[in-house]
């Protein structure tokens, strides 16, 4: 019964651990500089408390490339504003990290 119910544990912990790093954020590292921004003419707004996304570049692994991502109006959220998402160079390559609201 004990080695059952240790088993039992050892398992559980094996599941969990396998949960998280599956909704841990995979860093991708690209060693190939991102091009320049795209310059987007911004269509109109679509509501009146919204602000525009701008749009960015994120590495495509299929296709080993670069795909432009489109800009896009969001609905503002109360107190809060937005911060662009940006490339990031380090010894290991480039990395992308992701825009929010702070």
């Amino acid at each position: 019964m004990r080695i059952f119910n240790k088993l039992n544990r050892i398992i559980m912990v094996i599941l969990a651990f396998i949960i998280l790093q599956s909704c841990a954020p995979q860093v991708i590292y690209v060693y190939k500089k991102p091009p320049s921004k795209v310059v987007e003419i911004k269509p109109a707004r679509k509501y009146s408390k919204a602000i525009w996304i701008s749009g960015h570049w994120k590495w495509n692994r299929r296709k080993q490339k670069y795909v432009w991502v489109k800009g896009h109006w969001q609905k503002i959220k109360r107190n809060r504003h937005w911060v662009d998402g940006y490339w990031k160079k380090t010894p290991r390559g480039w990395f992308w990290i992701d825009g929010h609201w702070k």
